[in-house]
């Protein structure tokens, strides 16, 4: 989930140009900078238990109609994917701002859009949470 705040501050940050907006961003990247740090260290030097590591999102949705492809890849492919999701569901998110702008028409899909960004969206998050475990589990084994 932190991976996840990361992306959106920097969708803020490219998405303003407030000179307070931009310092309270900068700020808020630092912090949650350090706290992935800090929570990486943690978890490496078994701080962490490893059953508090992580936890599936568990989204109760109705499968049928709302096909999300598997997300694949490495921590960092994946990351980058999650930043490449973030930013298509703000674009789409913008359009709601202005519900009322969009066609009857494309409601539909601009709603459907959003459900399924979103799903897809928890799967990166739970696919790098799961690969953060199964690496601090893997490097716990060779101690």
């Amino acid at each position: 989930m932190l991976c996840d705040k990361l992306t959106i501050v920097k969708l803020k940050q490219y998405h303003t140009e407030d000179a307070g907006s931009l310092d309270s961003l900068n700020k808020q990247a630092q912090e949650l900078q350090a706290e992935i740090d800090s929570y990486l260290l943690d978890a490496i030097n078994g701080n962490i238990p490893e059953n508090k590591l992580t936890f599936e999102a568990n989204k109760v949705f109705k499968k049928e109609g709302n096909d999300v492809k598997e997300v694949t890849g490495n921590i960092a492919e994946v990351f980058y994917k999650l930043a490449d999701v973030n930013c298509r569901l703000w674009h789409e998110q913008e359009k709601v701002y202005e519900f009322e702008k969009v066609p009857a028409s494309e409601k539909d899909i601009v709603v459907k859009q959003l459900s399924l960004l979103n799903l897809e969206r928890n799967k990166c998050i739970d696919s790098i949470n799961r690969q953060l475990v199964e690496l601090i589990k893997h490097k716990n084994k060779e101690i």
